[in-house]
């Protein structure tokens, strides 16, 4: 990828600028590469961010999706705004500024240039750097790539960038725990969010709306579950659980075991919304739905009169049901960092 020698060495990351070339499956490693990637522990410690998906769509379309900031800015979770500064004659980088809102009145903005882009063999390749002179930004220079490749299956849309940290020490562990991951999986979500927008026409605002009405469904589903099972089953079961249990017909010992399983069981299947994956959450949802169902009915049998009290099991399970239909309505077609690669595929042999 010849575009990467028009980066300058002084502004890259130490470690991209020998790593750049290490994710494009069509790029050979040279020996010296190889050599020069050997001795750099701390490229396998800390490795650039890489994401890959495939997308059916035409080219251009794809293209355009990428390259023009108004469009860009719509897909992609790590930008608020992306805006293109005017260039004095064609022949020179565009530049561009960015700026992201982190919450709470505050944002981070900072500079780019797009410092090449080949073609070859039907195959695109973007190249770009970055950096940012605010304080508050943990990035404060970075470099990578985009790369479109045909195939009979759809278009390969991938990516791979690094960057340098300020803060020193503390800032390198913050960005090896905490952000480089989270910017790792912004990065995979925003490009399945692309891909649902070019393959069925599912604009971003509406992935993004319904991604967040899954997030807060799971959340008070699993609190739900959660609470249910450690505070009046396992805390304080006295309250009204071993009555419950003993109206059907355990005994007081045997209620009380009862209600501790049971609690423990119902902790159980509040983590399952958020262990589980997206694609198993549909069963999770029916046997939310299923067990509800069963466990009002036998708080019907055991003891009716609770159902007369405030805030009894026909209104805290109702909402519930109804939070699960929800779930169940809004999971189809949502976007998922799990839907990307996040490693690059194995190098050609030299």
């Amino acid at each position: 990828m010849r575009a990467t020698s028009k980066l300058s060495a002084d502004f890259l990351p130490p470690t991209l600028s020998t790593y750049l070339l290490f994710p494009l499956p069509s790029c050979r490693a040279s020996p010296t590469f190889l050599q020069s990637f050997a001795t750099r522990p701390a490229l396998l410690k800390n490795p650039p961010i890489y994401v890959e998906t495939l997308i059916r769509c035409p080219m251009d379309a794809l293209w355009d999706h990428t390259q023009q900031p108004d469009l860009h800015q719509q897909w992609d979770l790590r930008f608020t705004e992306i805006r293109y500064l005017p260039r004095s004659v064609d022949s020179e980088p565009q530049r561009f500024l960015y700026a992201t809102r982190i919450g709470f009145g505050l944002g981070v903005a900072g500079r780019g240039e797009s410092v090449g882009t080949k073609e070859k063999n039907g195959e695109r390749t973007s190249v770009l750097k970055f950096w940012s002179d605010e304080w508050l930004s943990l990035i404060q220079t970075g470099a990578g790539y985009w790369k479109y490749v045909p195939t009979p299956e759809g278009l390969r849309f991938l990516t791979g960038y690094d960057y340098q940290t300020r803060f020193g020490a503390p800032g390198r562990v913050l960005d090896r725990l905490a952000f480089r991951p989270l910017m790792g999986w912004a990065t995979a979500w925003s490009f399945d969010c692309l891909r649902l927008w070019l393959e069925k026409g599912i604009k971003p605002s509406a992935s993004i709306r319904l991604a967040i009405i899954q997030l807060v469904v799971r959340l008070v589903l699993s609190f739900c579950w959660i609470y249910q099972g450690v505070v009046p089953k396992l805390l304080y079961p006295d309250t009204g659980e071993l009555s419950i249990l003993q109206g059907a017909g355990f005994t007081a010992e045997a209620a009380r075991y009862v209600a501790s399983a049971v609690g423990v069981g119902e902790i159980v299947f509040g983590l399952l919304f958020w262990l589980l994956p997206l694609r198993y959450l549909r069963p999770v949802y029916w046997l939310n739905m299923l067990g509800l169902v069963v466990l009002g009915l036998g708080a019907i049998f055991s003891q009716p009169a609770i159902f007369v009290a405030p805030f009894n099991p026909v209104t805290l399970n109702a909402s519930m049901l109804v939070l699960a239909a929800v779930g169940l309505l809004s999971l189809d077609d949502l976007p998922s960092a799990r839907n990307c690669l996040r490693q690059p595929p194995p190098m050609a042999p030299v």
